[in-house]
C-alpha cells in the first residue's frame, strides 16, 4: 500500500542550509589590516615599561577559533528547512527565515576568507562545493535515467536544450532540468520525487554566484557600505514584485540573488565591525521597522500557502534582513556553547561538518520514509481497522521519527565526500570527539561548518 505522500508544499525556494565554512574559524580578528570598521582602540604616546604595581596580570588574548554562536544558528536552520519540508508549515519561514540565516554567516565566512587572494578564495569555495553535488546527481540522475525520462525528450526540457541543461549537475550555474512526473504513480516513490529531490539545488546556485561576486560586493562594501548592504532590498522591490518581470530561470536567479542579498552583506558587515559601532537600541528599533514592513506587505500578498514568505520575495527579504541583523547583532561569539546548550555540542559539530550532506539529501529521504512506513501496514497486528486508522493519524509523525536515522545513514554513506573536497582526511563522524592528532591534550580536533 503506497500513500501518495507530498513532502511538505514542495521544495523550499530558500532551501538550506549551506554556507559552511570550509575550515575557516570564525572568529574575526576587529584590527586585522584592511578591516575599516574595527572599534578604534585607545592609543598611548609610550607604551609602559612593564605592569604597574598591584596591577592585576592582564587577561590572555583570545585565541581564534569557531564561534559556536554562529555554529548553532546553522544547526537550527538545517533542522528548520528539514521540519519545513516535512510537514510544510508556512508560519516557520517568519518563525526562523533559516536561509537568510545561512547566507549571512556564509557571507561572514567570505569576507574574512578574502584576506586571501580572490581567485584561489574562490577556487577553494567551488572545489568543495562541486563533489558532494556530484555524489548527489550521479544517484538522482541514474533514479532518473532508469525511470525512463529522456531528457531529450522531456516536455519542458526538450531537444537539446535538455543535455546541455545537464551541465548543471555539474557547475550549478544555472537550474538543472528534470522531469515534473517519472515512474509511477503506484511505484516506491510517488511521480513527483524528482522535483522535491533536485529542488533543494537552487541554493547551490545561489550560493555559487555570491561566492563569484564576493569580491567585487565587498569591496563595494567597504567603499559604500550602506548603498552596498541596502540595495539588494531596492533590487527586491524591482524584480520581487512583478515591477519589472524577467522570465523563466534567469528571473527566479536574479530575484533570489536580490532577496538574500542583503542577507550576504550583512555577514560583510558582521566581519567587518560594522554592526558593532551601531548603538544596539538603534540598530534593533530599525530591524523592528523592517521586519513590520514586511510582515505588512506579506499580508497584502497572502500566497497559495498563506503565509509562506517564500512565495512573497519582498517580505521574505525584509523580513530575513531585519531577523538577521538582530540575530548578528546579539552575537555572544560563544568559544564553547554555554550551560544546557553544551549537551547539543556533538550534535553541532556534526550537522555543521556535514551541512552539505544533509541538505542535498534530506528532501530525498523524507520521501524515503513512506515506503518505509507502509510496510507496516502489512504486519499481522496492522490488520484492523482501528489500527490503519492509528497509523494513518500518526503518518507524519513517524516520518519525522524515521529521516533523522536515514539522514544519519546518508551522513555515514557520502557524507565523507566533503571531507575530501576539503582534502582532508575522510571521517565517517566528525562530531568533534576526536582529538587532533599531535595536539596538546585537551585540544578539541578542528571541525568546520
Amino acid at each position: 500500500m503506497t500513500h501518495g505522500y507530498t513532502t511538505g508544499t514542495g521544495p523550499e525556494p530558500a532551501g538550506a542550509p549551506y554556507g559552511t565554512s570550509y575550515g575557516t574559524p570564525y572568529a574575526a580578528d576587529p584590527n586585522a589590516a584592511g578591516t575599516p570598521y574595527a572599534v578604534p582602540q585607545q592609543r598611548t604616546t609610550e607604551p609602559p615599561a612593564g605592569p604597574a604595581a598591584g596591577a592585576a596580570p592582564a587577561a590572555p588574548a583570545r585565541k581564534p577559533g569557531r564561534d559556536r554562536y554562529l555554529d548553532l544558528l546553522r544547526s537550527i536552520a538545517l533542522v528548520r528547512v528539514v521540519v519545513y519540508h516535512l510537514f510544510g508549515w508556512a508560519w516557520l519561514t517568519v518563525l526562523f527565515p533559516s536561509m537568510g540565516v545561512m547566507f549571512a554567516l556564509a557571507g561572514s565566512l567570505m569576507a574574512r576568507s578574502l584576506k586571501r587572494p580572490a581567485l584561489s578564495v574562490i577556487r577553494g569555495r567551488v572545489r568543495r562545493l562541486l563533489p558532494p553535488m556530484w555524489a548527489f546527481a550521479v544517484v538522482v540522475l541514474a533514479m532518473m535515467f532508469a525511470n525512463g525520462w529522456n531528457p531529450t525528450e522531456d516536455p519542458d526540457h526538450g531537444d537539446t536544450w535538455g543535455l546541455i541543461g545537464l551541465f548543471n549537475y555539474l557547475v550549478p550555474i544555472g537550474a538543472p532540468p528534470y522531469p515534473w512526473h517519472v515512474g509511477s504513480q503506484s511505484g516506491l516513490l510517488e511521480d513527483t520525487w524528482a522535483v522535491q529531490a533536485a529542488g533543494p539545488l537552487w541554493y547551490l546556485r545561489a550560493y555559487l554566484w555570491f561566492v563569484i561576486a564576493s569580491p567585487l560586493l565587498l569591496w563595494l562594501f567597504r567603499k559604500a557600505p550602506w548603498p552596498t548592504l541596502l540595495a539588494p532590498l531596492g533590487l527586491t522591490a524591482i524584480v520581487g514584485t512583478g515591477l519589472v518581470k524577467i522570465p523563466g530561470e534567469t528571473g527566479n536567479a536574479v530575484t533570489d540573488f536580490a532577496v538574500y542579498g542583503g542577507c550576504w552583506v550583512l555577514g560583510f558587515a558582521h566581519h567587518e565591525g560594522l554592526l558593532k559601532q551601531i548603538p544596539r537600541y538603534v540598530s534593533v528599533s530599525c530591524a523592528a521597522l523592517v521586519m513590520a514592513f514586511g510582515l505588512w506587505w506579506a499580508s497584502n500578498h497572502l500566497g497559495p500557502d498563506g503565509w509562506d514568505l517564500n512565495d512573497i520575495p519582498l517580505a521574505q527579504a525584509t523580513w530575513s534582513f531585519g531577523f538577521v541583523v538582530i540575530l548578528l547583532q546579539y552575537s555572544p561569539s560563544w568559544q564553547e556553547l554555554p550551560g544546557r546548550l553544551a549537551r547539543w555540542d556533538k550534535l553541532v559539530t556534526l550537522s555543521n561538518n556535514r551541512a552539505v550532506t544533509i541538505y542535498l539529501w534530506h528532501n530525498l529521504l523524507i520521501m524515503a520514509t513512506v515506503p518505509i512506513i507502509d510496510l507496516a501496514y502489512k504486519l499481522p497486528f496492522m490488520q484492523s481497522e482501528r489500527a490503519v486508522g492509528a497509523l494513518d493519524g500518526a503518518y507524519t509523525i513517524w516520518m519525522f521519527a524515521l529521516v533523522w536515522p536515514l539522514i544519519g545513514l546518508m551522513v555515514l554513506a557520502v557524507g565523507w565526500v566533503e571531507d575530501l573536497a576539503a582534502k582532508r582526511r575522510p571521517r565517517l563522524w566528525p562530531n568533534g570527539t576526536k582529538r587532533a592528532a599531535g595536539g596538546r591534550p585537551g585540544a578539541r580536533a578542528a571541525h568546520r561548518g
